[in-house]
């Protein structure tokens, strides 16, 4: 976890925006000493922030690199809660894992795992994700809701908007959503949600939400068998994407949401996943666990079930499933 000194020294660069802090009034606020301010400054340059020094006129942050460190994901972060606590690692298995176990050992609502790479990255149904370093945004959310374990899924779909509006303001990509958990461009899939719990019959202990989004790979770097289904950020807008700029856009929108649901219920996000959603309306294919279904969707319900009308106007709901338009 990042000391609380960077992360002050942090909020008051973000709290300048671009203008110059003098290293007196660092040094006051952070109760520390002239030395270890250039201390500070120094371990940011180290991390790739470039900073001007001027005479009388203190430090400022010039640019940032493309990284996900806790640095540059604070640096600007506009949320109450969300990512104030950040646990950074350059290469994980699966940074779900240690979401999980962060969680169990009580780790504060809005606590986030985030890392460069991950070896061993999970889908929904054990499936791997492809993580390769420094391309993309690999993280895991941790969240506390006072709500029962059948709600949870909700947080799957608000999730899901929240990421659509981060990209759409971010970059000016377009995005769909493919019920429950799956973020495409341009009928390419680029976003992939999995949500994990960890509760009694009762009570929901925690909310573990992770997320991949392809940001700045390549057509080359991904997999030959998965160039036809998969894309980024990058290849869909045609120049790279700041993954730091992005992630605090998510979580801002996250933070946004996940209050609006606390207080209103899922009614509101549900009309705002249906803006968004590729399948209403149209002809798919669902596979369940206990068999395949095709027919038209007709939308989700308001615990965000999948509504199919089979040819012979049977409605189905769906609760998990493989969807194929």
């Amino acid at each position: 976890m990042q000391s609380e000194t960077r992360k002050k020294l942090l909020e008051l660069f973000s709290e300048a925006k671009g203008d110059f802090i003098s290293g007196q009034k660092i040094s006051e606020i952070l109760g520390c000493s002239r030395t270890a301010v250039w201390k500070h400054i120094e371990d940011l340059r180290k991390e790739g922030f470039e900073l001007e020094a001027v005479r009388r006129l203190g430090y400022r942050i010039v640019n940032t690199p493309d990284k996900v460190t806790a640095n540059e994901i604070q640096l600007g972060l506009k949320t109450e809660t969300l990512g104030r606590y950040i646990h950074f690692e350059e290469e994980v298995t699966s940074t779900q894992t240690i979401a999980q176990k962060l969680a169990y050992e009580g780790a504060k609502e809005g606590t986030l795992v985030v890392a460069e790479q991950q070896i061993a990255g999970r889908g929904r149904m054990a499936r791997n994700w492809f993580s390769p370093k420094g391309t993309g945004i690999w993280m895991s959310l941790i969240l506390r809701p006072p709500i029962p374990p059948q709600k949870a899924p909700h947080l799957t779909l608000l999730t899901a908007v929240a990421i659509a509006q981060a990209i759409q303001d971010v970059t000016g990509l377009v995005p769909d959503i493919k019920w429950p958990n799956d973020i495409l461009i341009n009928g390419k899939k680029c976003v992939g949600i999995l949500t994990e719990l960890q509760a009694e019959p009762d009570r929901i202990h925690s909310v573990i939400i992770g997320m991949g989004i392809n940001v700045n790979q390549t057509v080359e770097q991904f997999p030959e068998d998965i160039r036809a289904i998969a894309t980024s950020l990058a290849i869909e807008k045609g120049e790279k994407i700041k993954r730091a700029e992005l992630v605090q856009e998510i979580l801002f929108k996250i933070e946004m949401l996940y209050r609006q649901y606390l207080q209103h219920g899922f009614r509101p996000i549900k009309l705002l996943w249906e803006g968004y959603a590729i399948s209403i309306g149209k002809e798919i294919t669902a596979r369940t666990l206990s068999g395949t279904l095709r027919g038209m969707a007709l939308g989700i319900t308001d615990e965000g079930v999948l509504m199919l009308e089979d040819a012979d106007g049977n409605i189905h709901y769906i609760h998990s499933a493989d969807i194929q338009l």
